[in-house]
């Protein structure tokens, strides 16, 4: 029942859930039907001919697709058991982990070739007690408050932009940045109106420009030569190497953020974890010594 409530939740049609199922669309409309009938709520709707779901049913239907998903990775975990290997699933923000710990997670692998790191991209906090993580790498969040939470580094943001931008254009100032395009991290609006301020030129239009959910797309859209894109220089270190973008303006300013490591209470005992933690913050210590200027050459 719950996989055809499922599929056709997210079809929003009897239809497309049967030829998904390969069974008829009877079949579905029955199982539906005993499925309301058990659980005494109507889960769909119909309006003008068209299938809908209920708020009952929308709540219900993110519920059974977090069922279903836990499932899948509990499964693939049990096909996939080596008991010469052990296992870590962790949840990290999705731009870091493609910028920051993808580059750098061979050098543990090579160091641990018992240990397998599978990532999970996670925008949003989460309650390990509803997730299969044995950590994840995010913001400190109240969420947390009884898990152990490490500090790794402080988010720095940095402008930076296509070099085709600004073309031959040499930035005299912070305020030469007011005729281009400003582009934001969705729920940052206050980001560039806080660097013009601690750069001595506040900007009344600061909040204008066009924004992104995610940094790793603000990244691709500076590259694109869509605007100026203020962002963590964290993310954006292989692109300023590679000249693929650069820094019209050299000006960095504390983010609002600081990136944890954080481990639930009943995992923290695990010697993988503490190996990984630890190759972790060894990791982020680098990282911070060569931002400061102080590693070694």
């Amino acid at each position: 029942m719950l996989i055809a409530f499922e599929s056709a939740a997210r079809h929003l049609s009897f239809t497309r859930a049967a030829d998904e199922l390969a069974v008829t669309e009877s079949a579905v409309s029955r199982k539906i039907a005993l499925l309301e009938e058990y659980l005494a709520v109507q889960l769909f709707s119909r309006v003008k001919r068209r299938l809908q779901l209920t708020d009952a049913g929308k709540t219900y239907s993110a519920l059974v697709q977090q069922s279903l998903d836990k499932l899948e990775m509990d499964t693939t975990l049990a096909m996939g058991y080596d008991t010469g290997r052990i296992a870590l699933e962790l949840a990290v923000l999705p731009t870091f982990a493609l910028k920051w710990l993808m580059p750098r997670l061979g050098e543990f692998s090579a160091l641990h070739p018992d240990i397998t790191i599978n990532v999970t991209a996670r925008e949003e906090p989460f309650l390990f007690s509803e997730e299969a993580f044995d950590a994840t790498i995010h913001f400190d969040h109240p969420v947390w408050a009884n898990a152990t939470t490490t500090y790794l580094f402080t988010e720095e943001l940095i402008p930076v932009c296509s070099p085709d931008l600004i073309g031959g254009l040499k930035c005299g100032g912070p305020s030469d940045l007011f005729d281009f395009v400003l582009m934001h991290k969705t729920g940052r609006p206050e980001a560039w109106s806080r660097w013009f301020e601690l750069a001595g030129a506040p900007n009344s239009k600061a909040l204008r420009g066009p924004r992104f959910s995610m940094y790793a797309l603000l990244i691709e859209a500076a590259r694109a030569r869509v605007g100026v894109a203020l962002v963590p220089r964290t993310y954006v270190q292989g692109e300023l190497a590679a000249g693929a973008l650069t820094v019209p303006w050299e000006m960095l300013v504390p983010g609002a953020k600081d990136y944890y490591f954080v481990v639930p209470e009943q995992k923290q005992a695990s010697p993988a974890i503490r190996a990984f933690r630890d190759w972790l913050l060894e990791a982020s210590k680098h990282y911070r010594d060569e931002a400061d200027g102080t590693g070694s050459a």
